[in-house]
């Protein structure tokens, strides 16, 4: 394989100290470092940022960009809130639990605990509106093998049809029951 890792994932911020202290507050990372110029390094264009490195765990980079110049921060407008997002994992469902009480009692708006039977997941917004996901893993080998069995199935019923495969439904099912009357 050509790539060893991802080096840094970068988003966009309003601000960069108030992003820094939010992770720092919220999720626990570390400000590592950061760096600001006049002219963007790629292009040569004069784009003034600050460009800001938090340590995401394992090796792991979160990076943003304040970009005062330029007009506010927007989504696209064709895509659901709910798909573009970062999803982090934690250690255990007990720290998952924990950390949506903590984001709580701090009044951030969390989603969850959802189970998508291999992680539960809790979702919740940063202060620049980018959506988070917190997942704890409870998937078991048999189940990881059994998606990994059907994933060119799908992804060929997927490309001829554009409708949702039934291969891995069991992962769904259950809440879906649950949903019933």
């Amino acid at each position: 394989m050509l790539i060893s890792r991802i080096h840094h994932v970068a988003y966009r911020c309003r601000d960069a100290r108030e992003t820094v202290r939010w992770y720092e507050q919220h999720l626990g990372m570390r400000f590592m470092l950061a760096f600001s110029e006049d002219h963007v390094p790629s292009t040569g264009e004069l784009d003034p940022y600050m460009h800001v490195f938090l340590d995401a765990g394992g090796g792991n980079v979160l990076a943003f960009f304040e970009l005062p110049g330029q007009p506010p921060m927007g989504r696209d407008p064709n895509t659901p809130a709910w798909v573009q997002h970062l999803a982090l994992e934690v250690d255990s469902l007990d720290t998952l639990l924990a950390t949506r009480e903590r984001l709580a009692a701090a009044g951030i708006e969390v989603v969850g605990p959802t189970d998508h039977t291999l992680f539960q997941s809790i979702y919740f917004f940063d202060p620049n509106g980018h959506r988070l996901e917190l997942a704890a893993n409870t998937a078991t080998p048999d189940m990881l093998d059994e998606l990994d069995r059907v994933k060119d199935a799908m992804l060929e019923e997927w490309a001829l049809t554009r409708r949702a495969p039934q291969h891995a439904r069991w992962l769904h099912e259950k809440n879906r029951e649950e949903d019933q009357p």
